[in-house]
């Protein structure tokens, strides 16, 4: 598959999460659907550039640790995108602060994880 269709799937997938993850008693709130797709396109961009460059820098410690190592820098760097995000996209609120992203970015990792095991991304 090609890198846009790649994308597109990881967009998809991130804007149906924050659908799910908006509806959860997490903290975050998201005013309009078009918040939402500015989120998920901001979250998806930064998925599909940082965790392949992440996944190749551990390489080494992924095959001792089955890519835990990677997976732990992913969720701290989607933990300070959402703060990010929280701080600069007016509309959408992290009501805990980073408590609330620490929470949705759980949820969120879980969730793509699941979907891209499926969609075999």
């Amino acid at each position: 598959m090609n890198e846009v269709g790649i994308l597109l799937i990881v967009w998809l997938v991130t804007f149906i999460s924050l659908l799910v993850i908006c509806k959860l008693p997490l903290g975050v709130e998201i005013d309009t659907l078009g918040k939402t797709l500015l989120l998920a396109i901001i979250i998806s961009i930064f998925t599909t550039i940082v965790r392949p460059i992440l996944h190749f820098v551990f390489t080494v410690t992924s095959l001792l640790t089955l890519n835990w190592l990677a997976d732990l820098f992913t969720f701290m760097m989607a933990v300070v995108c959402l703060s990010i995000a929280g701080w600069s996209v007016d509309g959408f609120r992290l009501r805990y602060n980073i408590w609330s992203a620490v929470f949705v970015a759980l949820a969120l990792t879980i969730i793509q994880s699941i979907a891209y095991e499926l969609l075999g991304v």
